[in-house]
């Protein structure tokens, strides 16, 4: 980068933040940002700039992963609910609960247990447990917010995910680990991954009532459960579900949902955690299970599979421009001015808090929650070991605040996802939940401010 914008540099963000909180749009806003930022580094000249930006994100082999992944996965989840899967399952559920928090709780308890990755966790569980929660008249916000909370947490504190696998790859990169043995020094940060924990555990103290409804999520509450309108207004059609009519099943056919997802569990896996593989493992398997069990026509299949990507299709526009507008920042520098602002305040004692709030604050402003740490760790690491600082509790710090920035950020990849699963717009998705993010980043500051001088 020639020129170094300083303080400027945050203004494409604020840009997009200030217009996403007028408009609750969340494509323009990021377009928006990102035009500002090439202005910022071109001039008028910028579309030049932006479309060779464009063409770079587009051309990327983990751009590419991500759309494919969501594409796919769209398709999946459309064959589970056509073929009477995913009723099957909520009917078993229901059968098991008889309130609105026991719904939830159910939700939350199914979000702990698919921890490979936050993909899988908010598309699967959302879609999964509407049918449960809509019975109780649940706000599709609320589903938003509890799924939320345990797709990138739960994928950080459990370390077979491709979270684990990809900060492990960093430490190793950076010098931290030596070969194969990040995920080991991944393992030692856990401990100190505060933040993943309490996001995780304030879950069901918010659905007991021990934490209560603030804000919007109790206006949207209050509008489910007076008016039963589930979904927030303009956020109607968003969901798989509603794009079709769902098959129906008895609990006899919960083969249709749980051979299905078993099957992509275990491909995921057995494909080195590779969500690409082990969902077009999980098609493929489920086309020739619905087609010996006689559940739907090999037409009414591709027409769903075909379906299931048409609805994702706005959510890939929502990822490929938070790409474009990460790239746009990587121009402009922004991550670097943030860092190198706060290094000359990074003490013994506040290096792990400042670590913490500076990433999370980034990771939020940018949607970015693998890119941005990628260039904090050359940085942040020789600076732990110059004052000897704990490495894995300064690791922890920056996990911690990678989670942060995956669940608050009203653009970040798993906010999208995880309101298309729910049915929510990714506006009323993160403001409903930010009181409840900022509550258990705040108390993680605390925690890092104290862990500085026993650890």
């Amino acid at each position: 980068m020639d020129v170094e914008f300083g303080a400027l540099s945050l203004l494409p963000t604020a840009v997009v933040l200030a217009l996403a909180i007028r408009s609750h749009r969340t494509v323009e806003s990021l377009i928006a940002g990102t035009i500002v930022a090439f202005i910022m580094t071109a001039g008028w000249g910028f579309l030049g700039e932006l479309s060779e930006a464009v063409l770079t994100v587009m051309q990327d082999r983990d751009v590419a992963w991500v759309v494919l992944v969501c594409a796919l996965y769209g398709s999946f989840i459309a064959l589970i609910v056509k073929g009477g899967g995913a009723n099957a399952f909520g009917r078993i559920v229901t059968r098991r609960v008889s309130s609105k928090r026991g719904g939830l709780l159910w939700t939350w308890a199914l979000g702990l247990v698919i921890f490979l990755d936050d993909y899988l966790n908010s598309l699967t569980v959302s879609s999964s447990m509407k049918a449960v929660t809509d019975r109780y008249r649940t706000s599709r916000e609320m589903l938003a917010y509890v799924v939320d909370s345990t797709a990138a947490p739960i994928c950080l504190i459990i370390p077979i995910s491709t979270w684990a696998v990809y900060f492990a790859g960093l430490l190793e990169k950076n010098g931290v680990a030596g070969e194969g043995s990040g995920i080991e020094v991944f393992i030692q940060s856990i401990p100190y991954m505060v933040y993943p924990f309490l996001a995780v555990l304030l879950v069901p103290l918010v659905i007991l009532g021990v934490v209560p409804l603030l804000g919007a999520m109790k206006q949207a509450e209050h509008r489910a459960e007076t008016t039963g309108q589930l979904a927030p207004t303009g956020s109607e059609n968003l969901e798989i579900r509603d794009t079709y009519e769902a098959g129906d099943a008895s609990e006899s056919s919960a083969s249709l949902f749980f051979v299905p997802l078993g099957t992509l569990i275990f491909f995921t896996i057995w494909f080195d955690i590779d969500l690409l593989m082990g969902v077009m493992a999980a098609i493929m398997l489920t086309l020739v299970q619905y087609t010996v069990q006689r559940v739907m026509s090999l037409t009414e299949m591709l027409d769903t599979l075909i379906e299931g990507l048409r609805v994702m299709v706005p959510v890939l526009c929502i990822l490929i421009a938070v790409f474009t507008f990460i790239e746009a920042n990587t121009a402009i520098g922004m991550t670097d001015y943030v860092i190198k602002t706060v290094a000359p305040y990074m003490t013994p004692q506040l290096l792990p808090v400042l670590t913490f709030i500076t990433m999370a604050f980034v990771s939020f402003t940018t949607g970015s929650n693998w890119g941005v740490f990628a260039i904090a760790m050359p940085v942040v690491f020789p600076l732990a070991i110059e004052l000897d600082v704990s490495i894995p509790l300064i690791a922890g710090a920056l996990f911690s605040a990678s989670g942060f920035g995956s669940q608050a950020c009203f653009y970040s990849d798993s906010t999208v996802l995880t309101a298309q699963g729910a049915g929510c717009g990714p506006y009323e998705h993160a403001v409903t939940q930010l009181p409840y993010a900022l509550i258990a980043a705040g108390l993680s500051a605390l925690a890092y401010l104290a862990m500085a001088w026993w650890v």
